[in-house]
């Protein structure tokens, strides 16, 4: 069954991401990076959050929009999202304020310099994040999730899906890859 339309339209939400993501060796840094930022960005939430308990509903959000995207992989990205709270909590509480927000600095700057250069060395397009924030980085630890998915388990949130992104991906590079032009000429 296809995505749910408009926020919950997951073949838009993945054909955006997907997009900025075709270059092999891009998205093998993604993969690598893109859930240990996720567990740093909760570490430091544990650290200095605002309120109380603010990693734990980072945590349910991130799980609940997952879930409602697709119930399997979305259940699996969930449970991931709550292994990264558990391991920062106990990072937290084991390291301290003093060392832990430092261990989230240079995580989090390692990191982000590896998904930098991954676009700019091998995908020569800027992040996602620059055109949408806020999908770029509530998408980014479940679309490398599906990517990992379809890799090894040829998973599909429903048959057809990675057909219908793929046509969405291609006609979004295509425009992007005529704006480029437009601007050369």
């Amino acid at each position: 069954m296809a995505g749910g339309g408009g926020f919950l339209d997951l073949e838009r939400h993945f054909a955006f991401y997907g997009a900025y993501h075709s270059n092999p060796v891009n998205v093998f840094i993604h993969a690598l990076f893109v859930w240990p930022i996720f567990l740093t960005a909760l570490l430091l939430l544990h650290l200095a959050a605002p309120f109380p308990r603010a990693a734990a509903v980072f945590t349910a959000v991130y799980g609940a929009f997952y879930v409602s995207l697709d119930r399997r992989s979305g259940a699996l990205a969930a449970l991931l999202c709550l292994l990264c709270w558990a391991a920062s909590s106990a990072l937290a509480a084991r390291l301290g304020f003093s060392v832990g927000w430092k261990v989230v600095l240079i995580a989090q700057l390692f990191c982000w310099t590896m998904q930098f250069i991954g676009h700019g060395v091998f995908e020569k397009r800027a992040p996602a994040l620059i055109d949408n924030l806020v999908q770029a980085l509530m998408m980014a630890p479940y679309f490398v999730l599906l990517e990992i998915l379809h890799k090894f388990a040829a998973y599909e949130p429903y048959p057809g899906f990675h057909a219908n992104v793929q046509k969405l991906i291609d006609a979004k590079r295509k425009e992007w890859a005529d704006k480029k032009a437009k601007k050369m000429s």
